[in-house]
């Protein structure tokens, strides 16, 4: 017998791509609103050194909600360098419907539930599909502060369920000395 935290859905079971995508909303009602809050924070400029992405190394499916937890915790370090100099942007957007089938989940269900082979399902949240190589975060900062976002992005690092890189490219380059 399966007990109730066996049975009960977590945010790794909507991690592997199959299937197609469903991302209609018009066909599936009480369809969840995104949960990330910006998608742009801090101050948009060109005089900006450095670039940092956080680039994923899998292809999976990541969760608004872990998407937000990430922009959170990146936008939380770098608040320390002041507002002015960084601009950060989430670069992926989380379309795909997320459903659920949910079952009774109690001593005793098997013999009250077996349910019913590839149900419809409820919508329970949003994903984004993420192919390997593509940018999940952008972060534009000064030279000085590049220390504090590499370490804002190794904390959202920790918030995503895959392993992801951060790309470092240089914005301006330095003036030949003649």
């Amino acid at each position: 017998m399966q007990s109730a935290e066996a049975i009960q859905m977590h945010g790794r079971n909507y991690k592997e791509v199959k299937g197609m995508a469903f991302t209609r909303r018009d066909f599936v009602p009480g369809t969840p609103q995104v949960k990330i809050a910006r998608f742009s924070t801090g101050t948009p400029s060109e005089d900006y050194d450095v670039k940092l992405q956080l680039v994923s190394t899998e292809r999976v499916q990541i969760r608004h909600n872990a998407l937000e937890a990430a922009r959170v915790a990146t936008n939380k370090k770098l608040t320390l360098v002041g507002e002015t100099n960084y601009h950060l942007l989430v670069k992926v957007y989380p379309h795909i419907i997320l459903r659920e089938n949910k079952m009774i989940a109690t001593a005793g269900a098997d013999r009250l539930q077996e349910g019913m082979r590839k149900a419809f399902g409820k919508p329970i949240g949003l994903a984004a599909r993420v192919e390997v190589g593509s940018v999940l975060l952008e972060l534009n900062i000064k030279k000085e502060f590049l220390e504090q976002a590499r370490e804002g992005l190794r904390t959202a690092s920790s918030k995503l369920p895959i392993p992801t890189t951060v790309n470092i490219i240089e914005l301006k380059q330095a003036a030949p000395q003649t």
